[in-house]
């Protein structure tokens, strides 16, 4: 099938916008930075794919792919780990994304790893957040990925800052930080043995700013979520939590509707909401300008369980 089929108007965007039209920023850096990534990975592997959840970061990495490969199709397919615990409006954000691109979307769940035994439980309604490895690892192994393409920043936790931009993985999927490569004068060694593979993070040097700053500049859609609204939620220690089927309250825990909005979506049982009058990617910005805290130190609970908690799922495979 030719590369040119399904491409439309909407869907194709401009490699860059001439100077005239506005001022060079360090968006444009970043933004020429991703896409070079994003080209070395299609340029130097055999069989890449792209993590795509429907959250913000991974939603920008569609459009640096878009900007680094249309008119063409994408050189790689896009994959969700979905835990089977994320918000609907996420998923319905994914599948509507996804449609409107015209590219292949590969879905492993969690669902599928428990009922093979690969994951076991505590209880039903445990965490899943720090079990994806499992059925992550599974997928490269079926579809034999020697390259994944992720939105994880350096700024967003301490174990991601210890990341390469190519981070390599063992045969095993394991992460081992005394083995990264050096990365000099946006020098890449990308070499890997069959059966080990390489973690690529083209926004690695992003910030949540420069997030949301792109997002405003390119005009992004993003789930609902991400947005001030009202929602029943019940404060546990220092946090809110959003109140559903998968988050009951306990006994003494005092439910109510707060107008409250997602620095970062997740898990359901992990994944704490703040209270925001946010509305608009403006007022985010604002917002995130004043913030102290980084976006999973705050609303990430199973990460602030322990500071080593995000790098030891690393080694074990943690995307």
């Amino acid at each position: 099938m030719s590369s040119l089929q399904n491409i439309t108007a909407d869907n194709v965007v401009p490699l860059r916008v001439n100077k005239a039209d506005r001022p060079w920023t360090h968006l444009d850096d970043l933004e020429s930075e991703a896409i070079h990534i994003l080209r070395e990975v299609a340029a130097e592997y055999r069989n890449p794919v792209l993590l795509f959840s429907g959250g913000k970061d991974s939603t920008i990495l569609l459009r640096l792919a878009e900007k680094a490969f249309r008119p063409g199709r994408f050189p790689f397919p896009l994959m969700h780990v979905d835990t089977g615990h994320n918000f609907d409006e996420v998923i319905e954000f994914r599948d509507r994304t996804v449609e409107r691109l015209g590219e292949r979307l590969i879905v492993r769940t969690l669902d599928e790893s428990i009922a093979q035994g690969r994951i076991k439980l505590k209880h039903p309604n445990q965490s899943r957040n720090a079990f994806q490895s499992v059925t992550l690892i599974d997928a490269i192994d079926e579809f034999a990925f020697d390259a994944c393409i992720g939105g994880a920043r350096r700024d967003e936790e301490k174990a991601r800052a210890k990341e390469r931009i190519f981070s390599f993985r063992d045969s095993f999927g394991q992460w081992d930080p005394r083995r990264q490569r050096p990365e000099l004068w946006s020098l890449y060694n990308t070499r890997v043995d069959a059966g080990e593979h390489m973690r690529v993070f083209p926004i690695s040097n992003w910030t949540e700013l420069d997030v949301w700053q792109y997002i405003a500049r390119e005009k992004l859609e993003l789930p609902s979520l991400y947005f001030a609204h009202e929602r029943p939620v019940t404060m546990r220690g220092a946090n809110l939590l959003p109140v559903s089927d998968l988050v009951e309250p306990r006994a003494g825990d005092r439910v109510e509707t707060r107008v409250v909005r997602f620095r970062t979506v997740g898990d359901i049982s992990c994944t704490s909401p703040v209270e925001s009058t946010a509305s608009t990617i403006d007022d985010i910005i604002a917002e995130t300008i004043s913030a102290r805290v980084s976006e999973r130190g705050a609303t990430r609970l199973d990460d602030q369980a322990s500071e080593a908690a995000m790098e030891e799922r690393k080694k074990a495979g943690y995307f």
